[in-house]
Protein backbone atom coordinates (compact mmCIF):
# COMPACT_ATOMS: atom_id res chain seq x y z
CA UNK A 1 0.00 0.00 0.00
CA UNK A 2 1.51 3.36 -0.78
CA UNK A 3 1.70 5.43 1.82
CA UNK A 4 2.15 10.17 1.78
CA UNK A 5 4.17 12.17 3.65
CA UNK A 6 3.25 15.89 4.96
CA UNK A 7 6.58 16.70 6.55
CA UNK A 8 7.90 19.98 8.02
CA UNK A 9 11.52 21.05 8.11
CA UNK A 10 13.67 23.97 9.92
CA UNK A 11 16.94 25.35 9.66
CA UNK A 12 17.20 25.40 13.55
CA UNK A 13 14.47 25.28 16.31
CA UNK A 14 11.99 28.61 16.04
CA UNK A 15 13.87 29.05 12.44
CA UNK A 16 12.67 28.79 9.22
CA UNK A 17 10.04 26.73 8.02
CA UNK A 18 9.37 24.82 4.88
CA UNK A 19 6.16 22.43 4.64
CA UNK A 20 6.05 19.80 1.86
CA UNK A 21 4.34 16.47 0.86
CA UNK A 22 5.97 13.49 -0.95
CA UNK A 23 5.60 9.48 -1.62
CA UNK A 24 9.17 9.01 -0.07
CA UNK A 25 10.14 10.75 2.90
CA UNK A 26 13.27 8.70 3.15
CA UNK A 27 14.11 10.08 -0.71
CA UNK A 28 13.12 13.33 0.00
CA UNK A 29 15.12 14.31 3.05
CA UNK A 30 18.09 12.53 1.01
CA UNK A 31 17.21 15.14 -1.46
CA UNK A 32 16.88 18.15 0.57
CA UNK A 33 19.68 17.28 3.19
CA UNK A 34 22.11 16.63 0.32
CA UNK A 35 20.85 19.84 -1.37
CA UNK A 36 20.33 18.33 -4.59
CA UNK A 37 17.06 20.29 -4.65
CA UNK A 38 17.10 23.92 -6.17
CA UNK A 39 14.79 25.93 -4.33
CA UNK A 40 13.91 27.56 -0.90
CA UNK A 41 15.22 24.50 0.87
CA UNK A 42 18.12 24.90 -0.59
CA UNK A 43 18.89 28.68 -0.47
CA UNK A 44 17.89 28.37 3.34
CA UNK A 45 19.42 25.36 4.80
CA UNK A 46 16.47 23.93 5.98
CA UNK A 47 17.37 20.16 6.33
CA UNK A 48 16.12 19.51 9.71
CA UNK A 49 12.94 17.25 9.65
CA UNK A 50 10.76 18.01 12.67
CA UNK A 51 7.74 17.02 12.13
CA UNK A 52 5.80 14.25 9.26
CA UNK A 53 2.27 12.89 8.95
CA UNK A 54 1.44 10.01 6.96
CA UNK A 55 -1.76 9.75 5.08
CA UNK A 56 -2.97 6.27 2.81
CA UNK A 57 -4.24 9.09 0.19
CA UNK A 58 -2.65 11.80 -1.95
CA UNK A 59 -5.73 13.61 -2.09
CA UNK A 60 -5.52 14.08 2.41
CA UNK A 61 -2.32 14.91 2.09
CA UNK A 62 -2.35 17.38 -0.13
CA UNK A 63 -4.95 18.73 1.63
CA UNK A 64 -3.07 18.79 5.25
CA UNK A 65 -0.09 20.81 3.22
CA UNK A 66 -2.64 23.04 1.75
CA UNK A 67 -3.72 23.55 6.08
CA UNK A 68 -0.40 23.82 7.29
CA UNK A 69 1.04 26.02 4.43
CA UNK A 70 -2.23 28.62 5.49
CA UNK A 71 -1.10 28.27 9.17
CA UNK A 72 0.23 30.89 11.22
CA UNK A 73 4.15 30.49 12.18
CA UNK A 74 3.01 30.20 16.03
CA UNK A 75 0.60 27.46 15.08
CA UNK A 76 3.25 25.28 13.25
CA UNK A 77 5.68 26.09 16.02
CA UNK A 78 3.28 24.64 18.84
CA UNK A 79 2.32 21.55 16.52
CA UNK A 80 6.24 20.73 16.35
CA UNK A 81 6.78 21.73 20.42
CA UNK A 82 3.58 19.09 20.68
CA UNK A 83 5.16 16.05 19.62
CA UNK A 84 9.04 16.77 18.92
CA UNK A 85 9.74 19.53 21.89
CA UNK A 86 13.35 19.40 21.57
CA UNK A 87 12.90 20.32 17.82
CA UNK A 88 15.04 16.87 16.84
CA UNK A 89 15.86 16.01 13.57
CA UNK A 90 13.75 13.30 12.75
CA UNK A 91 15.52 12.03 9.70
CA UNK A 92 17.45 9.02 11.12
CA UNK A 93 14.12 7.39 12.72
CA UNK A 94 12.55 6.60 9.59
CA UNK A 95 15.55 5.21 8.09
Amino acid sequence: MKRFYVYILANRRYGVLYVGVTSNLMNRMAQHQGKFLPGFTNTHSVTRLVHFEEFSSIVEARARERSLKRWRRAWKFELVNQLNPEWRDLTKEIM
